[in-house]
């Protein structure tokens, strides 16, 4: 039997954010702790994509992301899952997969500005 997967077979390799969705937490409850990442890919028809997802899920079977590294190295991770959007520049497909937690991106944000003055600090 072939794998069921879904191909990126241009551009630059998926960027993987860190997902703070509860219902998509909610997708990595089990027996085994795995870490989840959302990716968005532009695609043509990303309703067929999401279809080959749920089809693959019907038959209880797992369906895989395959895409090339940095390096140019293939890779594949299991899509968890899907949701198609459109936008101004077309379909954007949006896949949950399951990952190592070291290659998530995670954007930090801090409302402290590092910049200030010590003086400004309160003295204890």
């Amino acid at each position: 039997m072939e794998e069921e997967k879904i191909t990126i077979i241009e551009g630059p390799p998926p960027t993987f954010e860190a997902i703070d969705d509860g219902w998509a937490l909610g997708l990595s409850e089990g027996p085994y702790l795995f870490d989840l990442a959302l990716t968005r890919l532009r695609t043509f028809n990303g309703a067929a994509l999401v279809e080959r997802c749920y089809g693959a899920w019907h038959k209880q079977q797992s369906i895989y992301l395959h895409y090339r590294n940095d390096m140019g190295l293939e890779e594949k991770l299991p899509i968890i899952a899907a949701r198609s959007m459109e936008s101004d520049d077309g379909h954007v497909l949006l896949l949950w997969l399951r990952i190592d937690p070291a290659r998530i991106e995670v954007d930090y944000q801090s409302d402290l500005d590092l910049d200030d003055d010590e003086d400004d600090l309160p003295l204890n």
